[in-house]
């Protein structure tokens, strides 16, 4: 039978392109292939052109270096919020120019330079405002099912991941952007700390410092691989992973709702899945100790994160030279609300650091590594199913399903979401560590990646 090109990991196609079993052309060929294959139904893609994907792949093996390079041949997506010479950004925006990028984003040159292919620019919500990928531009669909929406905004990468058209991916994540998406499709999503991995466009911080780059991957492995290219380490990441020195691990169990809601409810799968991660953890050899325990969510957390989110999209109106009648009317009033913060009382960022620095007071004084909550609240969307919908229907629709994420955007602290699985089918669980701990989160999602769970475990009492 022939080797599927398309399920091996980065870390399997940088060994066989490092020993000479494979080119990176080879690579690219059958990833141009799955793509014809499957795009058309899953419609990751805002931009791709197969001519370059190739080219760019012969550019690999002519490298004198390529033996040597830490992502020799991995077919990479880029969401369409980062900038890749001769792809237009539309930043989910049908509003925006289309007009081609005239050089890499930085993100892109460290992946370039490591040897990676760019596959193509992969859809977001607009703006990247929303944990759903639909907008003006299309409707992207998850590969898991094909009726439901991948989340987002990150969700043309995770999707492109999922359905075997990408090897790895670059997203952004404000408030779940990466993690939400990872979650329901089935893959890992990692949100690093502050300051880890530089922003796109080199901008010293976005949505008043909600804002962060990282990886979306099949496991943890190539997360951690792609993680040590993007933030200037090398292979290093990878390798960190693989050390004993991580674990085991204190790990802290809280289903608690960071934002309670009297709409919101956690479902049985997702409690499951977080309980039953838990419970793996701590049966692996020389497992984690694992302690029912709330963190001290403030009770304004909502209106801290919210408000900040306001600022941040208007502020990206006003960079992107956009206004109110060129957006959806759900962003146009998101961006109104923004600039009333920005005028009356803007976000400062005390209030962030006092949050941060509680929660890790927290974690010292408990004696606790980590902390693992449910990645996501519920099922995702139907596919489509807010076109069209304005800001407070899609605003209390989206916050149902997703309040767990939020919090750590605001604290600046990494976290990583990973698929167990509960009947047979992925759901996400989330981890979350301080500040230098991403090598220590994936080293968890490792053990975690694809594990099943007992659906009993549902009805195991919790926070």
């Amino acid at each position: 039978m022939a080797l599927d090109l398309t399920a091996l990991t980065a870390a399997e196609i940088v060994e066989r392109v490092h020993d000479g079993r494979l080119s990176a052309v080879e690579v690219a060929r059958a990833h141009l292939a799955r793509i014809a294959e499957r795009e058309p139904w899953v419609g990751a893609f805002q931009e791709h052109d197969p001519e370059r994907v190739l080219a760019e792949a012969g550019a690999v093996d002519s490298r004198p270096d390529r033996f040597a390079l830490p992502l020799a041949g991995v077919p990479v997506a880029v969401t369409d919020n980062v900038d890749v010479a001769g792809y237009p950004t539309r930043h989910g925006s049908a509003a925006t120019s289309g007009e081609p990028a005239r050089r890499d984003d930085e993100l892109v040159k460290r992946l370039r330079g490591a040897g990676a292919v760019m596959i193509g620019k992969t859809r977001m919500s607009e703006l990247g405002i929303w944990g759903f990928t639909h907008s003006a531009l299309g409707v992207t669909r998850n590969p898991l099912d094909l009726e439901l929406d991948p989340g987002g905004s990150s969700g043309g990468s995770a999707a492109a991941v999922a359905a075997g058209m990408a090897v790895i991916a670059l997203g952004t994540d404000g408030g779940g952007s990466i993690r939400i998406p990872a979650a329901y499709c089935g893959v890992v999503g990692l949100k690093p700390g502050t300051g880890v991995v530089p922003l796109p466009g080199g901008a010293p911080e976005h949505w008043c410092g909600l804002t962060a780059a990282g990886p979306i991957a099949r496991t943890a492995a190539d997360a951690a691989l792609m993680l040590g290219v993007l933030s200037g380490r090398g292979d290093a990441g990878q390798r960190d992973i693989d050390s004993g020195d991580l674990w085991p691990a204190r790990i802290a169990l809280s289903l608690r709702d960071p934002s309670p809601s009297p709409i919101g409810r956690l479902h049985a799968d997702n409690r499951a899945a977080a309980v039953g991660a838990a419970a793996r953890l701590r049966a692996e050899p020389g497992g984690a100790t694992v302690a029912v325990a709330d963190p001290p969510y403030p009770r304004n957390l909502a209106s801290l994160w919210t408000r900040r989110w306001q600022a941040g999209v208007a502020a990206d109106l006003a960079d992107l030279g956009l206004d109110d009648t060129d957006v959806e009317h759900r962003t146009a009033t998101l961006a109104r609300k923004g600039r009333r913060v920005l005028r009356f009382r803007p976000p400062y960022p005390e209030a962030a650091a006092v949050w941060r620095e509680r929660f890790l007071d927290w974690l010292d004084a408990g004696g606790h590594d980590m902390l693992l909550t449910p990645a996501v609240a519920g099922p995702s969307l139907r596919a489509g199913a807010l076109l069209g919908r304005r800001y407070l229907p899609t605003l209390l629709v989206s916050a149902v399903r997703a309040p767990y994420t939020q919090a750590w955007n605001l604290a600046g602290l990494p976290a990583v979401v990973a698929p167990v699985t509960v009947r047979g089918a992925p759901v996400g669980v989330q981890l979350v560590g301080r500040p230098g701990d991403e090598p220590k989160l994936l080293a968890a999602a490792a053990r975690l990646e694809w594990r099943a769970v007992p659906a009993l475990a549902a009805s195991a009492r919790g926070r």
